[in-house]
């Protein structure tokens, strides 16, 4: 057994589990501090996010991109923003199922320029550059730039910015397919027992959330109405919608609940947390 999460990500090898590595508790609450969302959950919860974070290093590849090396704190960094949307899933193993469709995390020093190749609606192909904080591949790795995720930088600013809370939602959201803002859903949902009935009252009400939304959006560029809540990067498409709403949920809860008060109780429905957080 590994004595210490140093040795642990040192000398692991790809789809060799082994035990299970220590998190130093220094480290831990060296963490929880660089992240004050964090320090909102309960100690209940805080147990449950440390016995995620083991299991998700133990099953996950970090890479550093452009000569970035990963240090142990950086690696707990991201496991604890991408299992506190677990933490009331099962047991660790269950819940971590969930990121069972990729393996690697690549982590840049900065934004990422990535290029993208569009076809418009005439059949012309359009060349472009997109500057990136993260992106989430579908059964692929999730990217991340690292000066935008380490403690302090954007956590809590921007109504709730977060970027790895924002790319794991994606994964989550592609769990029955391409990311469209429809993720699945919890046995039991909302206290419905029919699968088909849960996934209709999610697609009904959040994707009217969406449109009110962009709607609001419009109102405020063309008639300088005041600006919706959440970032505007989230009229992109339903899929944003989604993960940004999930980003402002965690970090900045009681905002959340007071801007969007009909969105609050499908994610405590999706997240299965307790009704009076």
């Amino acid at each position: 057994m590994w004595k210490n999460l140093s040795d642990w990500l040192r000398h692991r090898l790809p789809y060799n589990l082994g035990a299970l590595p220590e998190i130093p508790e220094d480290l831990w609450q060296a963490t929880l501090t660089g992240h004050p969302f964090l320090q909102q959950l309960s100690e209940s919860e805080l147990v449950k996010l440390k016995a995620l974070c083991a299991y998700f290093l133990q099953r996950k590849e970090f890479t550093g991109a452009n000569g970035l090396v990963i240090t142990d704190a950086m690696a707990l960094t991201v496991a604890a923003q991408a299992c506190v949307l677990l933490i009331h899933w099962g047991t660790p193993q269950q819940a971590l199922r969930w990121y069972d469709d990729f393996v690697g995390i690549i982590i840049h020093p900065s934004d990422v320029i990535a290029r993208r190749t569009v076809r418009d609606a005439a059949g012309v192909v359009h060349h472009y550059q997109e500057t990136l904080m993260g992106e989430a591949m579908e059964r692929g790795p999730v990217t991340l730039s690292w000066s935008a995720i380490q403690p302090g930088r954007l956590d809590g600013a921007l109504h709730g910015t977060n970027v790895v809370i924002h790319e794991f939602a994606h994964k989550l959201d592609m769990g029955n397919g391409g990311a469209d803002g429809c993720p699945p859903l919890p046995a039991g949902f909302m206290g419905l027992h029919s699968a088909q009935q849960a996934q209709q009252l999610w697609a009904t009400q959040w994707l009217a959330a969406y449109e009110d939304f962009c709607e609001a959006r419009s109102a405020h560029k063309r008639f300088g109405q005041p600006a919706p809540w959440l970032d505007a990067y989230a009229a992109t498409d339903p899929a944003e919608f989604f993960a940004v709403a999930c980003e402002v949920y965690w970090v900045a809860p009681h905002d959340f609940a007071r801007a969007l008060p009909t969105l609050k109780p499908l994610l405590d429905g999706l997240f299965q947390r307790p009704v009076a957080q």
